[in-house]
């Protein structure tokens, strides 16, 4: 079964276990592999799973097929942040997370090559978006569907029992939650300021559009009417002018705002589907039911269909400068198609063919419309953002929209999206586009 949607209903069928992809961990083929030996540092960002001794647990059970190789884990808790200094220092670890902010052009660079697209794409699903002439440089941990994680109890409290079909609907749920509970509607984790950032990663989402963000190559206006991006940072802007969200977004916090979601004090947060399981875990240390955390599509409608955007999330890399790459290579694979962690992270597997996790059975009910983008024109929309001086991949701009949204900054809001379409035009112009 080949696992690619674009613009596809999830069907019953999906969610049948994949065989032997991701089964028991197996001997090694003729005892290759367990001669392999070095010791490696792993970076990421998973703290919680550090400090829990999740990441211990799968290092033991790696060790048994490789005993030779040791595995050390390093979380940043500022991972963008952070990463990018590391990078230019030269000290960055045998694996790590790709940053997001890098270009896809700089690549081989940093990094090892995998193997060639053409191998690696019969096993892996999001080759494309880590491939620089034909080599891969980074292989997907889990993809990721775009919406708002949510307590539903909060929801049910206010007298919502179904999703919001429109951007207007939503802002009233909103308001519900603020008039009839004690939680704060929505949560912008401005403070830390990745969690915007993930607002970019619905762009088709909107339009149903499986090429929106290649369509970004040669668009002189991404905010202007009708577009993606538009209707993504207005949904944003008005949900922070109608003062649903907490009073002070500088003092926001990532960590506790798993357990104030977790508990009911927050009402939503737009986040991948990766933070089900982390709400549900905060819920149940809480004392409270993890089946209270759920997850709903962006509110618009394509044909009568929600839509949501599945993509890779971080991608495992090699270190170009790793002294151990056979042992840092045999990690990412394993990691990837043997240690179960995209199952236990209610993930979607990068292994093609792997089940959906259950976390998205209300989108498969409910026969939301799951596309992935294509990424044709990955590299000049890049180019023409980082040329614009916008960093869709960053949170800055958002930062400044929220703030305009809250009165912290001059101007408004249509002025704001002019000034981000005259400068993504001049960049595009300025490149030849």
């Amino acid at each position: 079964m080949r696992r690619r949607w674009v613009a596809v209903t999830v069907s019953a069928a999906m969610l049948l276990t994949a065989c032997g992809i991701l089964g028991e961990d197996a001997p090694p083929p003729d005892g290759g592999d367990s001669r392999i030996s070095g010791e490696i540092t792993v970076l990421t960002n998973r703290t919680d799973q550090l400090s829990d001794g999740t990441l211990k647990k799968y290092a033991d059970r790696f060790r048994k097929l490789h005993p030779d190789v040791r595995v050390r884990f390093e979380a940043v808790t500022d991972y963008e942040g952070e990463i990018g200094d590391r990078l230019e220092r030269g000290g960055y670890g045998d694996v790590l997370l790709i940053p997001n902010s890098m270009a896809l052009g700089q690549y081989p660079t940093y990094f090892a090559p995998l193997g060639s697209a053409d191998d690696l794409a019969q096993t892996f699903d999001f080759t494309e978006y880590a491939t620089v002439a034909h080599q891969v440089y980074g292989l997907a941990n889990i993809g990721i569907a775009t919406g708002f994680v949510y307590n539903k109890a909060i929801w049910e409290q206010a007298g919502i029992t179904e999703w919001a079909k429109t951007p207007q609907q939503f802002i009233d749920d909103l308001k519900a939650v603020k008039a009839k509970t004690q939680a704060i509607p929505y949560y912008t984790n401005y403070h830390d300021g990745w969690p915007l950032r993930q607002w970019s990663d619905h762009i088709g989402g909107p339009s149903c559009d499986n090429s929106a963000r290649d369509a970004l190559a040669a668009v002189a206006d991404p905010w202007g009417p009708g577009r993606d991006l538009r209707a993504i940072d207005d949904l944003l802007y008005r949900v922070v002018r109608e003062q649903l969200t907490e009073p002070d977004p500088t003092a926001t916090d990532w960590e506790s705002s798993k357990t104030l979601l977790g508990t009911g004090r927050i009402g939503a947060m737009f986040l991948g589907s990766w933070a089900i399981p982390q709400m549900r875990k905060a819920a149940q240390a809480a004392g409270r039911n993890p089946d209270d955390i759920g997850y709903m599509p962006f509110p618009a409608l394509t044909k009568a269909h929600f839509c949501t955007v599945v993509q890779p999330d971080y991608k495992y890399a090699v270190s170009a400068h790793s002294k151990d790459k056979a042992a840092a290579r045999a990690w990412i694979d394993w990691y990837l198609t043997k240690s179960g962690s995209a199952q236990a992270e209610q993930a979607v597997s990068t292994v093609k063919g792997a089940p959906l996790p259950s976390a998205l059975k209300a989108f498969d009910e409910r026969g939301v419309r799951i596309m992935t983008q294509t990424q044709d024109k990955a590299a000049a929309v890049s180019e023409i953002d980082k040329g614009a001086g916008i960093g869709l991949s960053a949170p800055d701009y958002r930062r400044k929209l929220v703030d305009i949204a809250r009165g912290a900054a001059p101007g408004d809001q249509a002025g704001y999206f002019a000034d981000l379409n005259k400068r993504w035009a001049e960049s595009r112009r300025k490149l030849g586009a």
